[in-house]
Order: structure tokens, then C-alpha cells, then sequence
């Protein structure tokens, strides 16, 4: 950046320096012509944009002009001045430095993160003496704090007990049943029942009617109990909305086979996405 604005100055002092062998006439001439230049430039241009190299030319320059000459130039040496102080000034000033306790450890704070979500009943003063016992010094509002930060709540509320968590940890043995509609070319509305696994949302079309009622779903849950075979032992639980057309009859063709049948609270569809979506 030096070399380039000592170039810069360098090759101005050199153009200034072509002007001196040439007449005053050409000189006056051409000094017209420039000024009528400039004044048309700063009809169109509000403030012009100057480089350093461009300051110091015009700085230097301006110091043979008179009095009210200069004062109306772009760039007055007291400018040039200013800049220079400032420049000592932001030299000798001391970087701010910023107040209060440093920062904790980014490699402490996914510790501690990793702790909280391993162990979910785990509360700040367990996991600082835990944090203790590996050497690290972390105080119990900073564990608040930055569990807060990674939306990490306390222990009651950070263990398994909530439905997000229920579905994480259980996927895999899990069923969720809904049904679809579907309008045919002669506008007659057919129902489709279907079954999605969970874990790897494998879905089971089970069967397709225009008057779904009590015993026609059951007999759809006895043929998939039958198509899953051996696999029906692998799950656990069964979702399913407060739907009049599943009965009690069709609560314990799932029973018989160990699946535990969970009813929705009213007006959820969220409760069961996977199978609304």
C-alpha cells in the first residue's frame, strides 16, 4: 500500500513537472480549459472521492496558491493536518479491552452441553462436580447460562418425559394410523386407512372404502397384524386420533399382540405428524 501511494505522488510530480518548459500561453490556455472542466464536474459530482496520493498532491500545491484560492480547494493543508494527528492519535490509544470474566472454553461448553443431554435428570451442581472431577472450575450460573443458551432446560424438564422425546426415544417400535380421503371422476369420496412406521416411515396401505366404519377397520388392523407376521413382537405402541370408527374391538386386535394403543388429546393433529404429514 506504501509503494503504490508513493507511485502515485510520484507520477503527479512528474506530469507537473512536463507543464514548466511549455509557454504561459499554453499554460493559460490549458489552465481554462481545466477550470471549466472542474466546474462542470462539480455541477454533476457533489463531494469527489480522493485518494491519499491525490490528498498530498493537492495539499502540497495548494500551499503556492493565495489565500482565497485556497480556502475553496478540495483538499487545505490543515486537512492534510488533521488526518496526520488523527493518525497519531489511533497510534498511541490503547485497544479497548473488554470488561468482565473471559469467556468459557468452547470445549467446556459442548462438555457441558454433551452432560446435559446424556443425562437428562442430571441438575448444574451435579454437573459441575462432574466437570469438577475432570478438572474443570465452572460455576453453577454459568452451566444455567449456557445450557439456557442451547435451549437446554432444567433436569425435571429436560428428561423423557415430554411426547417429542417419547417419539425420539421410541421410534423405532412405534405405529401411527390415520386415513386419507380421495375423490373419484364421478365425485364419490373413498377412504384410504393406512399404517406408517415410525422408525422408518414405511407405509402400509391396508385398504380403501366409502363407509369406514367400526368392524371394517378392525378386520384392516387384524390383516396387517398378519402382514408384519413375526415382526408385529418388534413394536410397542400404536397412535391413533379419537376417531369414532376405531372401537374397542379394534383397540384389542393390537392388545393381542402386546402393542399398547395411545389416544391422541383432543383437537392434536400435531401429536401425530408423522402420519398427518
Amino acid at each position: 500500500m506504501t509503494l503504490r501511494l508513493f507511485y502515485l505522488i510520484f507520477c503527479r510530480i512528474v506530469g507537473g513537472l512536463t507543464l514548466m518548459p511549455r509557454s504561459d500561453a499554453f499554460k493559460n490556455m490549458e489552465f481554462l480549459v481545466l477550470r471549466h472542466e472542474v466546474a462542470v464536474l462539480r455541477r454533476q459530482i457533489g463531494r469527489p472521492r480522493l485518494s491519499w496520493a491525490d490528498r498530498a498532491v493537492l495539499s502540497a500545491l495548494a500551499r503556492g496558491l493565495p489565500a482565497v484560492l485556497r480556502a475553496h480547494r478540495p483538499v487545505a493543508p490543515g486537512t492534510l493536518l488533521r488526518r496526520h494527528r488523527c493518525l497519531i492519535a489511533r497510534h498511541w490509544t490503547y485497544p479497548h479491552r473488554r470488561i468482565g470474566r473471559p469467556a468459557t472454553d468452547p470445549a467446556v461448553v459442548a462438555l457441558i452441553q454433551k452432560l446435559a443431554r446424556e443425562n437428562p435428570r442430571w441438575g448444574y451442581e451435579h454437573i459441575r462436580g462432574e466437570l469438577r472431577h475432570l478438572g474443570h472450575q465452572v460455576s453453577g450460573a454459568t452451566i444455567r447460562r449456557i445450557l439456557k443458551r442451547g435451549r437446554l432446560g432444567p433436569a425435571p424438564r429436560r428428561a423423557d418425559d415430554r411426547w417429542r422425546d417419547f417419539l425420539r426415544t421410541h421410534a423405532a417400535s412405534t405405529l401411527a394410523c390415520d386415513s386419507f380421503t380421495v375423490d373419484t371422476v364421478t365425485l364419490r369420496r373413498l377412504y384410504v386407512f393406512f399404517v406408517v412406521q415410525v422408525g422408518t416411515r414405511f407405509v402400509h396401505v391396508l385398504g380403501v372404502t366409502a363407509h369406514p366404519d367400526g368392524a371394517w377397520v378392525a378386520q384392516q388392523a387384524r390383516n396387517l397384524l398378519a402382514d408384519l407376521k413375526g415382526r408385529a413382537g418388534t413394536f410397542r405402541f400404536l397412535i391413533r386420533d379419537r376417531d369414532t370408527k376405531f372401537t374397542s374391538s379394534f383397540d384389542e386386535v393390537f392388545a393381542g399382540d402386546g402393542i399398547h394403543v395411545l389416544n391422541l388429546p383432543p383437537r392434536a393433529p400435531r401429536a401425530n405428524a408423522f402420519a398427518e404429514r
